[in-house]
């Protein structure tokens, strides 16, 4: 089934990491990643983003800006800012929002397994976002961000988890976001074989975030293949670094929509409109947050309504049944006109880590009206998944974030 193998992770000093771990490259824009790191020798953000090292109008895709991320991830090595993990080991990760907890076992996924769908999408990836990730993997030779994936949980894994945490921790740090991260090495031989035999009975793993990242390494590793014809498996470019999840651990946020215009119609207009497709009712100025699936929340001018998806509008269809999907199909599609909401400039999307306040803020910025989703639930993402089928665009917002720096995965052999 799934082969799910340790790894001899590259990962800071203990007195190091809460200085070292950053949140992934992907979070920040150009901008925000130059101030970020400046006057800051340790964030690893300076490695995963490397044009933040140059002038911020030099072109971030030249060669030699991948080739500071790999000198300076060398120079932290040769200066003893990181250990090498001296056999192999899973690596239990706990990360605390809010006073919730989700832990995960830090591994290594195969390559393979994606390629044979054993490890499954939900969305597509863009060729020009994976380009990037490609160059800087393969000049790093390393893996710093890891792939967030998912599976259903196994109570033999949980068993070694917990066993696992009842010792002291490598790391415990809080970052300055709040969120609290734990790390434990599990290096014992008897325990690593057990989780090892523990994920060969997994049938599926589900990418839950990072689709461009995990695409790029599976890149990397068929270049290398292409490379080195007689590789026979074992080689570490054959794996991708990875943090599995067992379901129930899992928080999908909502993902929000604003749209900038009403494509032509007076807030009346699209009021009547939208009350042909759904059941609406006033909920008044405070925001107003869906408490289930099949109910949206709206904000117009300055109120709230709620929108009520009709029972009979559901089809047994893993995608047609996701809210967003209704949402696209029913309203922005056929009122507001966005038959792309990938492309379509008129559509922007908040993470609901943002809240509902920034939608709020964005209609009385730059926006007319905007939509608060009901999360999307991790089995509709597994379900989606399983049928071999894409969820729309910015469908699922996960939090907390893994870090990037905290477990680097060498693919040199």
């Amino acid at each position: 089934m799934a082969k799910v193998n340790p790894f001899r992770a590259v990962r800071p000093r203990k007195d190091l990491a809460d200085r070292i771990a950053a949140l992934p490259y992907d979070v920040y824009s150009r901008q925000e990643a130059y101030e970020k790191v400046q006057g800051d020798p340790y964030s690893f953000l300076r490695i995963d983003r490397p044009e933040t090292q140059f002038a911020p109008d030099y072109d971030m895709y030249a060669p030699e800006v991948y080739e500071k991320a790999r000198d300076m991830l060398a120079d932290m090595l040769q200066e003893g800012l990181f250990i090498e993990e001296e056999r192999e080991a899973y690596y239990v990760y706990e990360l605390v929002m809010n006073g919730r907890s989700q832990v995960g076992i830090g591994a290594c996924a195969s390559v393979e397994d994606y390629e044979e769908q054993v490890i499954k999408k939900h969305e597509n990836t863009r060729a020009d976002k994976e380009a990037d990730r490609i160059r800087h993997v393969d000049i790093c030779s390393a893996q710093t961000g890891p792939i967030f994936l998912a599976y259903r949980k196994r109570e033999g894994i949980e068993a070694q988890v917990a066993k696992a945490m009842n010792k002291e921790p490598a790391y415990d740090f809080t970052a300055d976001d709040g969120i609290t991260h734990r790390v434990w090495v599990i290096s014992d031989a008897d325990d690593v074989e057990l989780i090892r035999q523990e994920f060969d009975k997994v049938e599926s793993i589900y990418i839950a975030d990072g689709h461009h990242r995990c695409a790029s390494a599976v890149r990397v590793s068929q270049m290398r293949r292409k490379a080195h014809p007689e590789y026979s498996g074992r080689e570490q470019f054959n794996y991708f670094l990875s943090v599995l999840f067992p379901d129930e651990q899992l928080m999908i946020m909502d993902y929000n929509r604003v749209v900038k215009s009403l494509n032509g119609y007076s807030e009346e207009e699209f009021l009547q409109k939208v009350k042909k497709s759904f059941d609406v009712s006033v909920v008044g100025e405070e925001p107003y947050k869906p408490r289930q699936k099949g109910e949206i929340g709206m904000y117009l001018h300055d109120t709230w309504y709620c929108l009520r998806i009709g029972k009979n509008r559901y089809t047994g269809d893993a995608v047609s049944d996701l809210d967003v999907s209704i949402l696209q199909k029913d309203l922005l599609e056929p009122i507001l006109g966005i038959s792309d909401p990938k492309v379509d400039e008129r559509i922007d999307f908040v993470g609901g880590i943002r809240g509902l306040q920034e939608l709020v803020s964005r209609v009385h910025k730059d926006a007319k009206v905007a939509f608060a989703m009901y999360p999307t639930d991790i089995h509709e993402l597994f379900d989606v998944s399983d049928a071999g089928e894409l969820m729309p665009p910015k469908s699922t917002w996960f939090e907390p974030k893994l870090r990037s720096g905290l477990l680097i995965h060498k693919i040199e052999s």
